[in-house]
């Protein structure tokens, strides 16, 4: 069985209030790591986030159901379900949505699952390479995809921070959830993170700091101080989970030879 190491952080930028949430643990079937970024009048994104994770969660902890791609997207759908359920279909204003990304591993089968909505990402990073395996729903990065812009002109684009789907949006949401168990290797590196933890950080960052980091907690502080650095007087939430995989000391992290490590273009939905 491989051994996985989790740490967390969810700050709350230059916002009044944080809106993001998140769960990590172990189940029944294996750990889980779930990261949620919401959005809605009068604060109500908070609310949005803290359903959807919680709901998540719950099905990933039922003893009945199987590790497999159809119970992940179950449990999407029903934290889609569940938002909707809690909107205020008076008020239009405090509506409420949010983005989710969720991460399933089973160490017995050395095998993982994840899925998404919105743009919270995950990222693995293996034997130095930075691999972004979610896209993100949104207008810029369908253009991203399309050849239209290059992700630098993504990144200062007017529209880049509106979604194409998210939990709690009138009608049904298709969670981007892999086909089959993806296989683990010995120092795989996963992120699951908000837009406002991944937007300051270019890949180059991640796998760079990486190298420099010996646990977890270190390398979400790296990351973090990084964040901080930048002073963004309008800084939002920023919010990670990272699963460390084994030890990725000799294996995942940049041999001294590298320069520049090898970085991967964003995967397309599956």
């Amino acid at each position: 069985m491989l051994k996985i190491r989790i740490a967390s952080r969810s700050e709350v930028g230059a916002r009044q209030a944080n809106e993001d949430d998140l769960r990590h643990g172990a189940g029944p079937y294996g750990w889980y790591a779930v990261v949620a970024d919401g959005a809605g009048g009068h604060r109500r994104g908070a609310e949005a986030a803290q359903r959807a994770v919680t709901c998540v969660e719950s099905v990933l902890h039922n003893p009945t159901v199987e590790f497999n791609p159809q119970t992940l997207t179950l449990a999407v759908r029903a934290a889609h379900a569940m938002v909707q359920r809690h909107q205020d279909s008076e008020h239009l204003d405090e509506r409420m949505h949010c983005t989710v990304v969720a991460l399933w591993i089973d160490p017995y089968a050395t095998s993982a699952l994840w899925s998404h909505v919105g743009d919270s990402r995950l990222y693995r990073i293996r034997r130095g390479v930075t691999d972004l395996v979610t896209a993100d729903d949104s207008i810029v990065q369908r253009m991203v995809r399309a050849g239209l812009l290059t992700p630098q002109q993504a990144s200062t684009h007017p529209q880049k921070n509106q979604l194409l789907a998210a939990l709690g949006i009138d009608g049904d949401v298709e969670p981007h959830t892999v086909a089959r168990p993806v296989e683990l290797q010995d120092g795989d590196v996963f992120l699951l993170c908000t837009d406002g933890w991944w937007e300051p950080l270019d890949p180059l960052t991640l796998t760079m700091s990486l190298g420099e980091s010996r646990s977890p907690e270190e390398w979400l502080d790296r990351l973090q101080q990084r964040i901080v650095a930048r002073s963004n007087p309008k800084q939002d939430n920023y919010s990670a989970v990272t699963v460390w995989v084994g030890d990725p000391a000799d294996v995942t992290r940049m041999q001294s030879d590298d320069t520049v490590p090898r970085i991967r273009p964003p995967a397309a939905p599956t």
